[in-house]
């Protein structure tokens, strides 16, 4: 493969690709954080609320083969604007929805447009990588938690003007079009094989196994947005009901795990490119999950918020780092990969309100620190495709030289 190596290009398929992160982090919190003007509208219940949240998950799990065909035929870059129009059409749908049933199709189909674009804006962030030589994608994943708060702070600057969801879901579409054009025209454009070799390639991996290799990173995907998912789902009761935490220091737990992690992404690309992805995720899953089951032996308010800080810290570049490694092994293993992840993320709350409910919430923590440590595990098994720091560092050296070249 030509590496390329001019700055201005890799900035600038940079910032597309984290268009498509912000996209998706936006149209997903965009929906979420009107469900209770969803819930009242449609008159649902409790349980009919959970199922509703359940359908989209589930749509992303189901995706992967749909996924893995679509990124043969269409590549990453067709793939990626034509799952974010729907993702938009798909918003519009969910505003109008005249019933629950209708709704949960909606919602439903949703997740698969989100398993499409997850899977292809991923593939494109480990094509930067490859094509530039310069780790790029814990920033672009940190794109998306800023998509998620942008689309936060619309829905409250939106209900102090209208309770309407529709005027906030047509203002939220209108946004989303815009990022995808801008974000279109900049993106890589996908290797095309020669036709024969596509076909020949296309038989046999219709025929093939997931290979053990691309178990252990799908497990590692799921073990990695298990602790994730758990983290924000019942860090605030633990300080709750266990910590006997004050009240205004309850919501702390999701907010030093958020704030953590998005720092931590924002850095870690420098990380990758000093020490490479396998120590990184080594050691950081190993932190999240030693921190947090340090936590709960201690207890006190204090000592679990720097368990949760460790585990925001740990786990923030796992699934960067999973999904670079992943698309290195070609569409059908990031979509399995991608699809293992999610069912991680669906499965990690339910699993933990089990153990919960059996035993005790410590417990149930105990479980999230026992998934970051099986992280360290597999990663030990996995493949890592990250450049050695002196290649990196000759990269950049090539960059000043031309730069340099250019000045005079």
């Amino acid at each position: 493969m030509t590496v390329f190596r001019v700055p201005g290009e890799f900035r600038r398929a940079q910032s597309a690709i984290a268009a498509l992160f912000c996209l998706l982090g936006f149209q997903y919190a965009t929906w979420a954080a009107r469900l209770p003007a969803l819930k009242t509208r449609l008159d649902l219940t409790e349980e009919e609320l959970g199922l509703l949240l359940m359908a989209c998950g589930a749509g992303a799990a189901a995706s992967f083969p749909l996924v893995a065909v679509l990124m043969r035929r269409l590549g990453s870059r067709r793939l990626a604007f034509v799952s974010a129009l729907c993702l938009g059409a798909l918003l519009m749908a969910l505003s109008v929805a005249p019933n629950y049933p209708v709704a949960l199709l909606v919602i439903c189909l949703d997740g698969v447009a989100v398993g499409c674009l997850n899977v292809a804006m991923n593939a494109q962030g480990a094509a930067l990588e490859a094509r530039y030589q310069r780790a790029a994608m814990s920033q672009l994943h940190a794109t998306f938690s800023a998509g998620s708060l942008a689309a936060a702070l619309l829905a409250s600057g939106t209900n102090l003007v209208t309770s309407a969801v529709t005027a906030h879901f047509t203002v939220a579409t209108v946004l989303l079009v815009l990022l995808l054009a801008y974000a279109q025209p900049r993106l890589l454009t996908d290797e095309e094989p020669r036709p024969r070799e596509a076909k020949k390639k296309e038989r046999r991996r219709g025929l093939a196994l997931p290979s053990a290799l691309t178990l252990w990173m799908g497990c590692a995907m799921a073990f990695g947005t298990v602790t994730e998912g758990a983290m924000n789902d019942w860090s605030a009761l633990y300080l709750e009901d266990v910590v006997k935490a004050p009240e205004h220091l309850v919501p702390m737990g999701i907010a030093v795990v958020s704030v953590v992690m998005v720092l931590a992404r924002l850095m870690a690309d420098g990380w990758r490119e000093r020490w490479g992805d396998a120590l990184i995720v080594r050691l950081g899953s190993a932190l999240a999950g030693t921190g947090l089951a340090l936590a709960l032996l201690v207890g006190g308010v204090l000592p679990t918020l720097l368990g949760f800080a460790c585990v925001g810290l740990g786990v923030a570049a796992v699934t960067p780092c999973v999904y670079v490694a992943a698309a290195a092994r070609g569409p059908e293993a990031l979509a399995l990969v991608a699809a293992m992840g999610t069912t991680g993320l669906l499965a990690g709350p339910a699993l933990i309100g089990f153990v919960a409910g059996a035993t005790s919430l410590v417990w149930g923590m105990a479980v999230v620190a026992a998934s970051a440590l099986a992280v360290s595990l597999c990663a030990t098994r996995i493949r890592w495709t990250t450049p050695d720091a002196a290649p990196v560092a000759a990269a950049k050296q090539g960059v000043a030289a031309e730069q340099g070249v250019a000045a005079d």
